[in-house]
């Protein structure tokens, strides 16, 4: 199995893990899912996130980057902690309907729940780059704002929050330079490729949830969150 860990390519002269472009593939892959609200988006990430963990701790699994970013090997921990959060709230949400639509009915965040984000996005930036320089982690402000950012993005996309769409386009512009500076070219472009596709799945969340309030009252007060907390039904797909 050593030779599967350390597999590596060659490109433009720098030495690249296999498993870091097959880590993003897989979260990438998981990106579209969630764009389309679909359940197996959540597994296929954890995938990913496992691969990833090992790529950005480099010195501990001698990576050719030998450069560790604490951020970005934490945040591949929290995302299967959400992960398994945001399986098993879409997995309610479709249950309760008729399996077929998509597993989730997007909304706009309300004012305290945009008040509650800013105000982690703001102390968990803080609290993570003094954890971060205190390790030694490369490039700690940066990657606590990843860090930060990417476990927000993922709890607004459980819970079918538009919002989350944006807040991964604030953690692509912070992380495509530290990563290209960092030296993990595939992660670099993973990161413009999915600043892509976070403009189109903005879009298509936008559509369905103005699809949804068109609907009708009845129609827009089903989604992840519905009456007295319970998930409620899916609707169909807006692609």
């Amino acid at each position: 199995m050593d030779w599967l860990f350390d597999a590596q390519v060659t490109i433009a002269g720098h030495p690249i893990l296999w498993r870091e472009i097959i880590g993003n593939l897989f979260g990438l892959a998981s990106a579209v899912g969630g764009m389309r609200r679909k359940i197996w988006a959540w597994p296929v990430g954890v995938v990913g996130n496992v691969l990833l963990f090992t790529v950005f701790l480099g010195v501990a699994f001698d990576t050719p980057q030998a450069k560790d970013l604490y951020g970005q090997a934490a945040r591949q921990v929290f995302f299967i902690v959400l992960a398994v959060y945001g399986w098993v709230r879409w997995r309610a949400a479709a249950r309760s309907g008729d399996g077929d639509g998509p597993a989730v009915v997007p909304r706009w965040a309300t004012t305290t729940e945009r008040l509650q984000l800013l105000t982690a996005a703001v102390v968990g930036t803080l609290v993570f780059a003094w954890v971060f320089t205190a390790l030694g982690s490369w490039g700690p402000w940066a990657d606590a704002w990843i860090f930060t950012g990417s476990l927000l993005a993922t709890y607004g996309m459980a819970r079918g929050w538009t919002e989350f769409w944006l807040i991964w386009l604030a953690v692509d512009a912070v992380g495509v330079p530290l990563l290209l500076q960092a030296g993990y070219y595939p992660s670099a472009v993973l990161y413009l490729v999915y600043g892509g596709v976070v403009v189109y799945g903005f879009t298509v969340w936008l559509r369905a949830q103005r699809a949804e309030v068109g609907a009708g009252p009845g129609a827009a007060g089903r989604g992840v969150d519905g009456p007295a907390g319970r998930p409620a039904a899916p609707v169909g797909s807006a692609s």
